[in-house]
């Protein structure tokens, strides 16, 4: 490539290519590179196969309820396998449809390992030198290696490793019960497997709403997880078909033999091997890059979006950091700036789901935040009832002058999909009672948003 591209991209994530996609409809030149293939770990390895092989638990766990219709189920010719093999092929299908965005927006799109050998100069392994304008770093985050646990992928396993499984082993232990380790928890006590879930911290999902949490372990719990929080694990020794683990507490030690082990205690960046600090991007010790409201970076023209950033490292926060990012590259106004932390939603997918955003209850009290409170229970709203899905809450926490939404929290059948009403609600600059007073559609699991939102001025009516 000898002449000179608006912008490359150097990562074709959630990130990357919506940002490329968005820099073609601004009328820039666009040139994409990826080592592997479009549409990153989200894609490939972590959002689109796992909610798939969630969605697969779900049916599973179905079979229950049409047994006790009086339907008979014969379960023997279960293949996960084949469960396994559906959900390559809806990436197979998504990635299909990446790279038909891709061609539509006459992106130039390079396959290959990139590194910067200059400011505005991208060489790719093995393939073109292209020379840019600007530059967006967006290749995201690998899973986190766990001292005295290293990953083979067959004892040990990553979330990779976990979803290239074409058989399930009898016990599986979990380290880190975040996100992905609840979300796996599930699936793969739905298929049978004993899963022993560890978090170091006291709680399941760190971070998240503790009334929140304690509705998803009383379901754990009920399932047959077993939750043993508050305990690290010291380390592992293999043998030919299982792995013994020692648990270690304040108080308390014990060992854990299972087949397999998944670590799921986070992910890093991925920054090394870019040639980033050779032409002045500072990184911070852990190696994510430092950058302003729009995504750049020290050197003029070089910007870092998504998991290589200090911003909250979910999918949805890169692909918007890849539109400010490109939208401040084309002049399209100071507007909008970095993406606000209190506004992004957290969601986990395992039954019941839990989703939130803003303020929690307990940051809110270490913090010595005043809030007003409303707690509506999902059985409260007769959908829920009517479906067999009553566990659950919504969780309001508003100004106690004003009415302002600071926070708002869900766990329940649909909480990733409800949590937007009051999302909206919060980013419209709305207040509870906007929500309280809207007429919500009988039945349905939005009516406990409204039930909640009325409690803020207690008078929910099926409380």
């Amino acid at each position: 490539m000898s002449d000179t591209y608006d912008l490359t991209i150097i990562g074709a994530g959630p990130g990357g290519y919506v940002a490329a996609v968005r820099a073609a409809q601004l009328g820039l030149r666009v040139a994409l590179v990826e080592k592997d293939a479009p549409g990153g770990t989200c894609l490939h390895w972590g959002c689109i196969p796992s909610k798939h092989l969630i969605h697969q638990a779900e049916s599973f766990r179905t079979l229950a309820l049409m047994e006790a219709a009086g339907v008979g189920v014969d379960r023997t010719g279960f293949d996960y396998a084949k469960v396994q093999r559906a959900s390559r092929k809806v990436v197979d299908t998504l990635t299909g449809g990446v790279n038909s965005l891709l061609r539509r927006n006459d992106v130039t799109y390079v396959e290959g390992r990139a590194r910067l050998t200059g400011r505005r100069r991208v060489e790719v392994e093995g393939g073109p030198v292209i020379d840019s304008n600007n530059i967006i770093i967006a290749t995201g985050s690998r899973p986190m290696q766990l001292s005295g646990f290293m990953i083979d992928e067959r004892h040990v396993l990553s979330s990779d490793g976990v979803l290239a499984m074409t058989e399930l082993p009898d016990s599986m232990l979990i380290l880190g019960a975040g996100a992905i380790g609840c979300e796996f928890a599930f699936v793969l006590n739905s298929f049978g497997v004993r899963v022993t879930l560890v978090e170091a911290m006291a709680g399941i999902l760190p971070g998240e709403d503790r009334d929140v949490c304690a509705v998803l372990e009383r379901a754990f719990t009920r399932d047959g997880v077993e939750l043993v929080c508050g305990m690290r694990a010291s380390g592992a020794q293999r043998g030919d078909d299982a792995v013994s683990v020692t648990l270690v507490g304040e108080d308390e030690e014990r060992a854990v033999t299972v087949d397999r082990v998944l670590v799921a205690i986070g992910r890093t960046p991925v920054t090394d091997g870019l040639g980033l600090e050779e032409v002045g991007v500072r990184l911070d010790a852990k190696g994510y890059v430092e950058t302003g409201d729009f995504g750049e970076t020290d050197v003029p023209g070089i910007y870092a979006i998504g998991d290589i950033t200090k911003s909250p490292a979910l999918a949805h926060v890169a692909s918007r950091e890849g539109q400010i990012a490109v939208e401040h590259i084309a002049g399209r106004g100071p507007e909008p700036r970095r993406v606000n932390a209190d506004q992004v939603p957290s969601a986990v997918y395992c039954e019941p789901q839990v989703a939130g955003f803003g303020l929690r209850e307990d940051r809110a009290l270490a913090l010595g935040i005043a809030v007003k409170k409303s707690v509506f229970d999902y059985a409260g709203a007769g959908k829920t009832i009517a479906i067999g899905k009553s566990e659950g809450l919504v969780k309001l926490l508003c100004d106690p002058d004003t009415n302002e939404l600071l926070g708002a929290q869900a766990v329940g059948h649909d909480a990733t999909e409800i949590i937007h009403e009051l999302l909206l609600a919060k980013h419209g600059e709305l207040l509870a009672e906007d929500v309280a007073s809207m007429i919500h559609a009988h039945p349905t699991v939005s009516e406990a948003v409204m039930e909640a939102a009325r409690g803020v001025f207690d008078r929910p009516i099926h409380a």
